[in-house]
């Protein structure tokens, strides 16, 4: 096993030895839009050697190991396409859940292939602190009842998360097979540090809001950020030797640029 104090180092490693093999992603049917990716990347957990359970459709992370108090959560992602950002259905990006560390495997592959099996183009496994390091918020659903001219109808509040892709974040991962971890993990001799990046936390966050069922108007509501302006210090990391250039966190005018062009649904 890897020196590193985590399973994630193996894992990246055998999705990245998989893409230099040309394994390729492989759809089960035309209508297969969610578990094509899922599938490649349970079959490189169990070319590492860890056992996970079986994934469903609800399931969070996607993939929970057996023996190690971990999970990897799935998100494919089309190339070209929507790559700045993606929706996370009732659940908060994080790198931890339930008592258990999380890792996110991003992964691109062609939007316009007609065929049945096609490639990675390129990967980020990354620590869900890098997308979110809160891990206080408790997503809960609730509905009320008493809406529309008769008073019986229910109106649920059940939120959508849409949440920056480390694509979006970084430069340097396009084309290229990267593992980002808190800063600090034990160096493991078959990798490379190839970047030192820093997220700071915002100076307000958003406690609450209040929609307008009259007007259609969506309004936060903000509090100080106790930890505002604390420095979250991560590693990037490739297969020693492969791969060339260095990761670099993009400016927030950058990133707000990007995730702007993909609209307000």
């Amino acid at each position: 096993m890897a020196a590193i104090s985590s399973t994630s180092a193996d894992v990246f490693l055998a999705c990245y030895e998989a893409m230099q093999r040309a394994v390729l992603i492989k759809r089960v049917s035309k209508t297969d839009k969610e578990y094509h990716f899922q599938n490649w990347v349970g079959d490189r957990l169990t070319d590492a050697g860890f056992m996970h359970d079986s994934i469903g459709r609800n399931s969070y992370p996607d993939f929970t190991l057996v023996h190690h108090p971990e999970g990897y959560e799935v998100k494919g992602l089309q190339w070209p396409g929507r790559e700045a950002d993606y929706d996370s259905n009732s659940r908060v990006p994080t790198g931890l859940h339930n008592g258990r560390t999380v890792y996110y495997v991003f992964g691109r592959y062609p939007a316009a292939s007609g065929e049945p099996e096609y490639p990675v183009v390129d990967l980020v496994v990354c620590h869900g602190d890098f997308l979110n390091a809160d891990h206080a918020y408790v997503h809960k659903n609730r509905s009320f009842r008493g809406f529309g001219s008769y008073g019986d109808l229910l109106v649920r509040d059940r939120k959508m998360y849409v949440a920056p892709t480390p694509f979006a974040l970084t430069e340097g991962t396009t084309g290229q097979a990267t593992l980002i971890v808190p800063a600090g993990f034990p160096m493991d001799s078959r990798l490379e540090k190839v970047g030192d990046l820093v997220r700071t936390e915002t100076r307000d966050i958003i406690t609450g809001y209040t929609f307008d069922m009259r007007e259609n108007v969506l309004t936060p509501q903000f509090a100080p950020n106790p930890s505002a302006g604390k420095e979250h210090h991560f590693a990037a990391y490739r297969m020693k030797g492969a791969g060339s250039g260095i990761v670099r966190m993009k400016s927030p005018v950058q990133v707000n640029d990007q995730l702007l062009l993909g609209g307000d649904e």
